[in-house]
């Protein structure tokens, strides 16, 4: 057994999982903004909907890079290395001009092919004016703050991550009501707010950061000799399988919005949709967070080969993912979904579809969330294959298929085709978890075995 008698995932875990939520509120707080805009509530939502699988590949690049940066840091900290921690500042510099860029790009793209997509007229129409607004606005200013949060959590200030979630989430609120109520700037003035809200954050978490370095510095005790060969190829090894596995959910998003665009009364099954997966995503925030806490940790235990270390705290992380998926997931989703169904769309069907697959979206996180646990562990003991081989089988080869076929045999069932969808995204999330869950079980029964060879 470990010598560690006491888990440290849940502590670094705690202020993560209210960044993340603040974080995830960001798109509540669009939605909700977007159900009062009249006649165009629902087109907005279904337009937000649409953006959602761009949005989710921009945050998936964001950390990827972030989790890299922070590994890489936290281990030239840990080595005294402090040459090494210069070269990935300005490495990574580089890689957040690149991506800017990039998603400028996809803004472009949006706003040109918008009105040429099989849409409904008016969905289209929102969707050319929210989608290339927020996720160019996002290029310019979210991608700025990988290097700050990364050097707080490489320092184990989650703290100061927490505080930055929630300076941007309240600045979100007090602009959408000016920009929506005072400026009537409709759906423009609802991702205009989303996005300059996020300078709040940033502009905190680099002063922290600022704070955390130059404390660092001062003390002098960096001077390790060492530089990286490649520093940028050694930031993107980690940063590539780890966004690819958030961008390949991205991509889920998007086929099951071309799968929901075809429909009859595509309007109402896209802004069903839009509502169940934004819950979805926001009750699977505390697991994520708890992965990402996980990450680290792991990489420090793993350096020290305390494999039941690792275990450990992966067995509490599991746990925790459990327990708040039973008793705080379930019942919020169970009463309070239907509620929220009514609050945020318009139409009768909208509001039945929702209403059903709200109540069941706390399943989502039960057998999703397990899958995030044990790749963030794979990941910090430097294993970055096994989460990117079944985050690949779990999108062409489980969620696509299951969801496709959940979506054609739903009226069979007597049941929307958007329930159907969702019963396929659930086993193939499910089968997933486990899949990765027997690879993790393999590979730390035989890590174990191998440091007893070694110790022999």
């Amino acid at each position: 057994m470990s010598p560690r008698s006491k888990s440290n995932l849940l502590r670094l875990a705690g202020p993560l999982i209210f960044s993340f939520w603040f974080r995830s509120a960001f798109q509540w707080v669009d939605t909700f903004y977007a159900a009062s805009l009249g006649d165009l509530g629902d087109a907005s939502i279904a337009a937000i909907g649409l953006t959602a699988p761009l949005e989710f590949l921009l945050i998936a690049t964001w950390v990827g890079l972030s989790s890299s940066l922070t590994s890489r840091m936290a281990a030239a900290m840990g080595a005294r290395e402090g040459a090494k921690i210069e070269q990935l500042l300005k490495s990574t510099r580089r890689l957040v001009t690149l991506l800017r860029i990039t998603f400028l790009g996809f803004a472009v793209l949006i706003y040109l092919l918008a009105s040429r997509l099989p849409l409904d007229p008016e969905v289209a129409q929102q969707f050319g004016i929210y989608g290339p607004v927020l996720i160019g606005g996002s290029a310019l200013t979210s991608f700025w703050s990988v290097i700050p949060d990364s050097v707080v959590k490489a320092h184990n200030d989650t703290r100061s991550t927490m505080w930055a979630g929630l300076i941007s989430t309240l600045t979100n609120f007090v602009l959408n009501t000016v920009f929506v109520f005072v400026f009537h700037w409709g759906i423009m003035g609802i991702a205009a707010a989303t996005v300059l809200a996020r300078l709040g954050g940033l502009l905190y978490a680099l002063g922290r950061a600022r704070f955390h370095e130059d404390r660092r510095l001062a003390k002098g005790e960096d001077n390790v000799p060492g530089l990286f060969e490649h520093p940028r190829r050694k930031l993107l090894a980690l940063a590539i399988p780890a966004s690819l596995g958030f961008g390949l959910l991205a991509l889920e998003g998007l086929v099951i919005n071309g799968m929901l665009a075809a429909q009859q009364n595509s309007e109402a099954a896209l802004a069903a949709w839009s509502i169940m997966d934004r819950a979805a995503r926001f009750m699977m925030m505390p697991i994520i967070a708890t992965g990402v806490a996980l990450l680290p940790l792991a990489a420090r235990l793993w350096g020290a080969r305390d494999i039941d270390g690792v275990s450990q705290e992966l067995r509490v992380g599991l746990g925790a993912a459990v327990g708040y998926s039973l008793l705080v997931a379930l019942p919020v989703a169970w009463f309070g979904g239907p509620r929220l169904a009514v609050a945020l769309t318009d139409s009768p069907h909208a509001q039945e579809v929702a209403s059903t697959g709200l109540r069941w979206v706390f399943a989502l996180a039960l057998v999703g969330g397990p899958l995030f646990l044990f790749r963030s562990a794979f990941e910090g003991m430097q294993q970055a294959r096994p989460g990117l081989v079944v985050s690949l089988l779990r999108t062409f080869g489980l969620i696509l298929p299951l969801c496709a076929a959940g979506l054609y045999l739903a009226p069979l069932w007597h049941l929307s085709p958007v329930i159907g969808l969702m019963i396929g995204a659930g086993l193939g999330a499910g089968l997933a978890s486990l899949l990765l869950g027997l690879w993790m079980r393999r590979f730390l029964a035989q890590a174990r075995m191998h440091n007893r060879l070694v110790l022999e």
